[in-house]
């Protein structure tokens, strides 16, 4: 089928760092955030999320990295995808705390260029679910100011130290001298009941990262109904409604980006 409709007001490009090529929807103008989708793909609640960051006045790259592009979700498509991503992709870290996916290369290229393209401060990135530690990841691009953790789900739990990250000691390092040295920090969100995201997740991010760690962590009651209930904070479980606390959430985000890759005068 064509889900064509869903990225009509985006331009699309083809991004080769030499190991791996990628399509990319790009729309907006300012400084640029990009936004890495959720499984099962880039859906049309996290392009949702990407038009709301490019009226704020930022230039949205929304890569796809598996599934099909403005395809909705349904739990047959989430479910293939899932298996096709975990069983047979090799440029993604699904079981192992401590290291980061090998993909994560591609997105810092893209950084590089994003922030070539549009200027500003430095880039924003935000990932979520299993590319949710993919934005911390990246801080070893110096590009990249603004790293957002939406229910970070990787490495898998079932098979995992829960409180193992898929961020390696070097990045982890990297990223905590540059919040330092940089004035800089990260966001986090979850739902406190997501066995996605354990308890021992957000405490060694909180552990590793202090007071430069801004969580968001959510009560069931704060869920709008989905597929899989209190989990996507920003797309599918969003009760979009003002003042509803998954509503502040995303006007957090959008925010942290606006103040941390603009420059003084808002370009």
């Amino acid at each position: 089928m064509d889900y064509s409709e869903a990225l009509k007001d985006y331009t699309a490009f083809d991004f080769d760092d030499g190991r791996w090529t990628r399509k990319v929807w790009r729309r907006g103008s300012g400084p640029a955030v990009i936004v890495i989708h959720e499984m099962p793909g880039l859906h049309p609640l996290v392009i949702r999320f990407a038009d709301r960051v490019a009226d704020a006045g930022m230039t949205v790259y929304c890569p796809s990295l598996f599934g099909e592009p403005g395809r909705p979700v349904t739990r047959g498509y989430a479910l293939g995808t899932m298996l096709k991503t975990i069983c047979i992709r090799r440029e993604f870290n699904v079981w192992s705390g401590g290291k980061s996916s090998p993909f994560v290369d591609w997105l810092r290229a893209l950084a590089r260029k994003a922030h070539m393209d549009c200027g500003g401060k430095g880039v924003g990135a935000v990932g979520m679910c299993f590319t949710g530690g993919f934005a911390l990841a990246m801080m070893t691009e110096p590009s990249v100011v603004a790293p957002v953790l939406s229910q970070p789900s990787m490495p898998a739990s079932l098979f995992a130290d829960k409180g193992a990250i898929d961020v390696s000691p070097e990045e982890m390092a990297c990223a905590r001298r540059r919040f330092q040295d940089e004035n800089l920090s990260a966001i986090g969100l979850r739902f406190k009941s997501d066995k996605l995201v354990p308890d021992e997740r957000f405490a060694t991010l909180k552990r590793e990262l202090g007071d430069k760690f801004e969580a968001i962590e959510l009560d069931d009651a704060d869920s709008a109904p989905g597929l899989v209930q209190s989990h996507s904070v920003l797309t599918v479980n969003l009760i979009d409604e003002l003042g509803s606390r998954t509503k502040q959430a995303e006007e957090r985000v959008i925010q942290f980006f606006r103040e941390r890759t603009a420059n003084a005068r808002g370009a």
